[in-house]
């Protein structure tokens, strides 16, 4: 299909491209001018820029379907302006087996819409008792090695797997989270955990794990990406680790820049995640360190819990919020809120993501796979569970509206969603 996208304001981060103009695709790539086009969208008003990249996002296939299916998800996904994403090894099975692996890759291939990078399990069924074959689940395509959010208590494992995955120059993602310090806690440990009689999890619980990481790459030189950060604390450690040189990356969840342990209110299940929200100094010092760079990118942490799961006491609910439709708008509001250039803050889910998964998607150049998202950055976007094309409806923003709506999706030079 040769597409020809019209008058938009291009904005490429990867090029430091930020002017009206035209993007052409043929062949599933970005294309130099053409006369003759298949379709030609009118983006007069809109924004063209690179498909987002979301480096977590639950699929819930295979084992929770009733959650939601991969093609809940990806409609999802698309309709988010999210032409890639890595999903996690903590399915059920979980990713441990190159057959599940290479299962998932050609359901999402089946689907023609976004592009899935598994990431495969780091321990056999999760259990941080034995290494999982690397190798054979890198062959059958799997970008990192993980443990999701299952805890690996085993240090001495964990270094035998960094030594092992830096000799073959595996990258390997990883919670920061000591499993015996966030032992059965369930929100920050501060003042409104007091207050409403929750258990639990002390910062330091993030920040002794991160150290215990970086320690371990100083001394092995494993390339780490250390996801989902949520304290001040671990924000400077991360800091410091780049200026130090070691080969070290890390993310934030979208909804721990906007949202904090006060947010709680009266036991909302909404609000019952994973790192749980911190206290507004650890909000601040993340949304402070994504637009300063200390913190490399952000991600929907996507994970559809059905209704079940969440009408539940605070303690026992399900953690996780939905979040691939929410990217852009939450994301527009931050960038917004610390006055950055458009480009800037794109970035933060287009090229810098890209270079993390080491993918050739993120940019607008020609030659690159032609994975766009075309949006109006001021149209209104009210969040209801009608509208959430995700099967989870379960995220603290029902109710709220936002700007920022995507119009366009692209994948591979064809229009997988229209909105």
């Amino acid at each position: 299909m040769r597409l020809h996208i019209k008058g938009g304001r291009v904005v490429d981060p990867a090029s430091a491209r930020d002017a009206v103009g035209d993007v052409y695709a043929a062949d599933g790539k970005i294309a130099e001018e053409f006369s003759r086009a298949d379709r030609v969208i009118d983006a007069k008003g809109l924004v063209v820029a690179p498909g987002f990249i979301d480096l977590s996002a639950r699929l819930r296939e295979p084992g929770y379907e009733y959650k939601a299916t991969l093609e809940s998800e990806m409609d999802a996904a698309v309709a988010g302006g999210v032409t890639s994403l890595a999903c996690p090894p903590d399915t059920d099975p979980p990713l441990d087996e190159p057959g599940l692996v290479d299962m998932l890759r050609r359901r999402a291939k089946a689907l023609s819409r976004a592009r899935v990078y598994p990431l495969g399990a780091l321990t056999v069924k999760l259990r941080g008792e034995a290494l999982t074959e690397m190798a054979e689940l890198g062959e059958a395509g799997c970008v990192a090695f993980s443990q999701g959010n299952v805890p690996l208590r085993d240090t001495q494992l964990l270094w035998r797997a960094l030594q092992y995955a830096a000799t073959f120059g595996y990258p390997v993602w990883l919670r920061a989270e000591d499993a015996w310090l966030a032992k059965d806690g369930v929100s920050h440990d501060g003042e409104v955990a007091t207050r409403l009689g929750l258990a639990g999890i002390p910062s330091f619980a993030e920040t002794i794990a991160l150290g215990t990481i970086l320690e371990l790459v100083r001394a092995t030189r494993a390339r780490v990406h250390v996801c989902r950060l949520s304290t001040a604390g671990a924000v400077e450690m991360m800091r410091h680790a780049k200026q130090e040189g070691l080969p070290v990356s890390c993310d934030v969840a979208i909804h721990h820049l906007h949202l904090c342990d006060m947010d709680l209110g009266y036991f909302d299940s909404h609000c019952r995640l994973e790192p749980p929200l911190r206290s507004q100094r650890d909000r601040d010092a993340l949304a402070r360190g994504l637009a300063e760079g200390a913190v490399d990118c952000l991600c929907s942490d996507h994970t559809p819990v059905d209704e079940d799961g969440k009408h539940l006491p605070f303690a026992e609910a399900e953690p996780g919020a939905t979040g691939l439709e929410l990217l852009l708008p939450l994301t527009l509001k931050w960038g917004a809120a610390h006055k950055l250039p458009l480009a800037v803050t794109l970035a933060r889910m287009t090229s810098d993501p890209a270079r993390i998964l080491g993918v050739a998607t993120g940019r607008i150049v020609t030659g690159a796979p032609a994975d766009l998202a075309i949006f109006d950055p001021g149209a209104a976007v009210r969040v209801t569970a009608e509208s959430l094309k995700s099967q989870g409806k379960n995220t603290p923003f029902l109710g709220y509206e936002f700007a920022g709506r995507v119009r366009y999706t692209v994948v591979a030079g064809n229009v997988v969603y229209e909105g």
